[in-house]
């Protein structure tokens, strides 16, 4: 078990996110904490790619903007940007499984140092609580750069950075980023680089709810957005 801090909210993870993903590129988001990254581009050179078949999704829609035809990987109503195209899954797993996602960002349970990560299935709970794997696979590998958004540990306290993943994995090695509501680190050869901390924490800190050694960066700051 590890120690409980507060730490940035979901939206300022995603913010944090969404400036780590360059203009001109595709990306793809997955369910949970990365929907909201779209909230955060507007303006912005960014075209993302739902995997149920629409490519340049607008931010989440609200209120009137609903329209119950169109949503995302997490079933929750988009808005269409000018240009928004819609095709089918066939078509959009070719896009994914193709290489031309430039980033993918993905939720997972549990993320290990050499970069494997599960996002799918956590053992022991009932079929179907747990989601199913979807697109991940393919997304974790198909994608030019993964960033995994989580909380830094579950909310019982238990850590999801680990020197070895515990549950089914989605991917192996195939992480690049890692976002929590603590720190970004990211994944390097040598091992886990903890490059920002969230306000008012140290990176002790951060290494008493992180299993593995961190390797921490000699300009390591607080988050910045």
């Amino acid at each position: 078990m590890g120690k409980k801090f507060e730490g940035i909210s979901r939206e300022l993870m995603a913010l944090r996110i969404a400036n780590e993903i360059p203009d001109g590129s595709y990306a793809n988001l997955g369910i949970g904490i990365p929907t909201l990254v779209s909230n955060w581009t507007e303006g912005r050179d960014i075209v993302f790619e739902t995997e149920i078949g629409m490519l340049n999704t607008g931010p989440l829609a609200m209120g009137g903007e609903v329209d119950q035809d169109l949503i995302n990987a997490s079933c929750q109503p988009i808005t269409e940007l000018p240009g928004a195209c819609y095709f089918s899954e066939a078509e959009s797993f070719a896009m994914i499984r193709g290489g031309y996602m430039d980033v993918a960002v993905l939720g997972a349970f549990q993320v290990s140092a050499k970069g494997d990560f599960c996002g799918w299935n956590i053992p022991g709970q009932r079929p179907g609580h747990t989601g199913n794997i979807g697109g991940s696979m393919d997304l974790a590998v198909g994608a030019k750069k993964l960033i995994i958004a989580i909380e830094h540990t579950m909310k019982t306290g238990e850590l999801k950075i680990l020197d070895e993943c515990t549950y089914p994995l989605t991917a192996k090695g195939a992480v690049d980023l890692i976002v929590t509501n603590l720190a970004v680190i990211e994944v390097a050869k040598e091992g886990l680089l903890l490059k920002e901390v969230a306000s008012g924490l140290t990176p002790e800190d951060i290494q008493s709810v992180t299993e593995p050694k961190l390797i921490i960066s000699p300009d390591v700051k607080e988050i910045e957005f």
